[in-house]
């Protein structure tokens, strides 16, 4: 593994430099990146390829692959952020592999690949449904993004997507042939009116760029081994390196520089003990909901004493992670839920706001696969299932199928990530992230798991169980146009430092009821245009000017 031993600088020709020998890295560039995932990807590509130079700091390492991945569970642990946080509220967030990556392409390292766009409704929801806040973006602002990503990725798709603005075509077609569990979940689907399509996929239906198609080996939440699966890693961040972009690998920053007028300087970060500095004209942070706040919080200054960007009070603030419970059923015939890619089926029928239902806004169903030792632990933390019953669900675990709810969960301000007492390894103040469902948000899972059952049901299972779970962290340092109710504006741009900019998912206003990363990537790749109409304006100076 290209670890802190090893591995730290990259070049065009992804020719390795010890920090030691990096006399230059005093040298100001024009914008630096913390955090190379789904958001900081796209970004260091984007801004290379116009000319700026950057540089981008991940505190991980620069995953091979070839040798860094692997068919097994456990070892794909290594690939999430394992640093502690400390969770409380009245349903804690569980953080690890559930969460965010830490290595070079982040979570799009270990993510499922499932690609939504989000509907216009996500973006309107006050004015809507009388809820959260409304983006200053809508889904016409962000649609030549998604269409560019999707096809410069070549994401697989159905012939016809039923929900949203956007019905198709896909660049490449729909994946073949779905899994039994998917096929289960479409069966119940048909017979009781409910309309189901294959997933929309970041995974290649047909070969690509010297990558081979996918061949249902499941290990996507492991890390794909054949790279048949998109990931920053080994799309955005190649295609940076060779437009001249630099990335410091194994490098954790600790604090945002900030000068006597105000203005962010640059980045001051710890390798192997050492502390090193890195000057820029532009600040973008994109480092994973928690870290993002953190970090923002952890730079507090003289002239900046409750953190960076954070005159609103929002810095951390109405952070929503969408909930993923999952909802079994055994069926007579094996199912064997690790064969082929996790999500092969979905349906965005229950995604919209119906008041019937007794709530606002909704979520997708995936048919979504699992494997055995995270089926269990899974159980057995998070449903209470343990011992001789737990033994004997394990026994015949090829006979279960699985549904998850992908359900939006509204914007609460108690739900924050904020400084803790405790210190960690580089002496900084943990993050402490404390979250609790709302009524509109338990109304909606009752209603999603009741769904999940009568489909299983119908396609001729027995509901066996219920496995609570969240994922996709969003919110903390939300958008908007006014300054004392956010913290960026519509270009991710930091109402209070204009050279500091937060592109992640901390900036989702609301979260949709759908998988974020193409949503992500897209706001990304729409401040990365920003950021490069304002070079050619003029307007990117040195720090110590306005931006």
């Amino acid at each position: 593994m290209m670890g802190s031993d090893r591995a730290c600088v990259y070049h065009k020709k992804e020719r390795y430099t010890d920090i030691r020998s990096r006399r230059y890295a005093k040298v100001e560039v024009d914008a630096v990146i913390v955090g190379l995932g789904a958001a900081g990807g796209v970004l260091l590509k984007e801004l290379a390829e116009t000319g700026l130079t950057v540089v981008g700091i991940e505190a991980g390492p620069f995953w091979d692959p070839a040798s860094d991945f692997a068919s097994d569970e456990l070892h794909a642990r290594t690939l999430a952020w394992n640093d502690t946080r400390l969770s409380t509220g009245g349903d804690p967030i569980e953080f690890g592999s559930n969460n965010s990556g830490r290595g070079v392409g982040g979570g799009t390292v270990h993510f499922t690949g499932v690609f939504y766009r989000f509907h216009a409704s996500d973006f309107k929801v006050r004015s809507l449904d009388g809820v959260g806040e409304d983006w200053p973006i809508g889904y016409e602002d962000l649609a030549p993004y998604y269409d560019k990503i999707e096809k410069e990725i070549k994401v697989s798709g159905p012939r016809h997507f039923p929900w949203g603005e956007f019905h198709g075509p896909y660049p490449y077609p729909e994946r073949e042939p779905i899994s039994a569990n998917a096929q289960i979940f479409r069966k119940g689907c048909e017979a009781l009116g409910i309309k189901s399509t294959v997933a929309p996929l970041a995974i290649l239906s047909a070969p690509f760029a010297g990558r081979p198609p996918c061949t249902n080996r499941g290990f996507c939440n492991q890390g794909c081994l054949p790279n048949a699966k998109f990931s920053t890693l080994i799309h955005h961040i190649p295609k940076a390196l060779q437009a001249g972009a630099e990335v410091l690998t194994d490098c954790m920053v600790t604090r945002i520089l900030v000068n006597k007028e105000g203005k962010a300087t640059g980045v001051e970060f710890n390798h192997n003990g050492k502390m090193y500095e890195q000057k820029a004209k532009l600040v973008i942070v994109s480092a994973f909901v928690v870290e993002t706040a953190r970090l923002l919080l952890n730079s507090a200054c003289p002239q900046f004493p409750d953190g960076l960007a954070n005159s609103s009070g929002l810095v951390g603030k109405g952070i929503m992670p969408h909930s993923g419970h999952d909802v079994y059923a055994k069926f007579d015939e094996e199912i064997r839920l690790y064969k082929g890619t996790p999500v092969l089926a979905v349906s965005q029928d229950f995604y919209e706001t119906e008041k019937s239902r007794g709530f606002v806004r909704g979520y997708s169903l995936h048919a979504h696969g699992s494997r055995p030792v995270g089926m269990a632990s899974k159980l057995a933390t998070k449903a209470g299932i343990w011992g001789r019953e737990l033994r004997e669900i394990m026994l015949e675990w090829n006979y279960y199928s699985r549904i998850t709810v992908v359900g939006e969960v509204l914007p609460s301000l108690g739900n924050c990530v904020t400084l803790s007492e405790e210190k960690d390894g580089y002496g900084l103040l943990r993050a402490l992230v404390s979250f609790s469902y709302g009524e509109n948000d338990k109304k909606l899972i009752a209603h999603g798991i009741e769904k999940c059952n009568e489909i299983l049901e119908a396609a001729g299972g027995t509901p066996a169980f219920v496995v609570p779970d969240t994922a996709h962290l969003m919110g903390g340092c939300r958008m908007g146009d006014d300054p004392d109710k956010s913290v960026v504006n519509g270009f991710c741009q930091s109402h209070d430092i204009p050279n500091l900019f937060i592109c992640d998912a901390s900036v989702f206003v609301t979260s949709g009821g759908a998988n974020p990363t193409e949503t992500i990537m897209a706001i990304a790749a729409r401040t990365a245009d920003h950021i490069a109409a304002q070079k050619y304006k003029g307007k990117l100076q040195p720090a110590a000017a306005s931006f």
